[in-house]
């Protein structure tokens, strides 16, 4: 098992929400909660401090706010790391979040029918996160968890949702996302654009290939649909018939939340 570490959406919900006053410590205790992630599951006073740019002494108050909600607890010498009290909000989260329940049903047919793990991603900020998956049945497959992110413009679910931002909010962030990844990522997004598609082989983790769609659901987040699995066994013809297939699907989730909106 292999674990990892168009036109533009409506973008109502992809605005920058107005910033709450009077609320600053708040925000930074949550900002430091929102630093841990599956690529940083543990991290220092230090670390933690230039993060959310809050002098060492303050981060330590807010570690010991933490600690004492049992949210965060110190593991090897000076780190620390969430605890198992943040699991049910994860869980809450996925529950609230209709959309994951109305595409259930297309997601474990394409998995069937495609052999590979299927997965849909939606948008937050700068980061692609998984909001739910269904593995295949293969002893050698792709597992990527709900909650699980990535960043904007990496791997095929990151480069078709960035493809899927309004252009105003898809401009604003390219320059900084190019500059780490460099000048091709903009044909790449061009090309994901104009043929409703993105790929990636090896981005993410070496030896996978990965494919993604988009889900047009106006009104809400840009969300994809998307396939991954050894490259070894995808052959040029069966990464063709996914693409074609996962589009098929991600229309089917189209219609769905169509319907269940009316």
């Amino acid at each position: 098992m292999m674990t990892p570490a168009v036109s533009a959406v409506d973008g109502s919900a992809t605005t920058t929400p107005r910033r709450t006053p009077g609320a600053s410590s708040s925000r930074k205790v949550l900002q430091l909660l929102l630093a841990f992630s599956e690529r940083r599951w543990e991290a220092s006073v230090a670390e933690l401090a230039a993060t959310i740019g809050t002098p060492v002494a303050t981060t330590y108050r807010y570690v010991a706010l933490l600690k004492e909600l049992q949210l965060l607890e110190e593991g090897r010498a000076g780190h620390y790391h969430l605890t198992s009290q943040v699991m049910p909000l994860a869980r809450a989260a996925q529950l609230a979040n209709d959309l994951v329940g109305l595409a259930k049903p297309a997601m474990e047919e394409a998995a069937r029918e495609l052999g590979e793990t299927v997965m849909l991603f939606q948008q937050f900020g700068d980061a692609a996160v998984c909001a739910d998956r269904v593995e295949c049945d293969r002893a050698m497959r792709f597992t990527f968890e709900p909650g699980h992110s990535m960043p904007l413009g990496l791997g095929a679910s990151g480069k078709m949702l960035l493809a899927l931002l309004p252009e105003m909010e898809r401009d604003r962030r390219l320059p900084s996302i190019v500059e780490q990844r460099g000048t091709a990522l903009r044909d790449e997004l061009k090309h994901a654009m104009e043929n409703r598609y993105a790929v990636s082989s090896g981005e993410i983790d070496e030896g996978v290939w990965a494919c993604s769609v988009p889900v047009l659901t106006p009104g809400r987040r840009p969300t994809v649909l998307s396939m991954a699995g050894p490259a070894a066994r995808i052959t040029e013809e069966a990464r063709h018939t996914a693409i074609t297939a996962l589009q098929g699907y991600a229309i089917r989730i189209q219609r769905t939340i169509s319907s269940y909106s009316l």
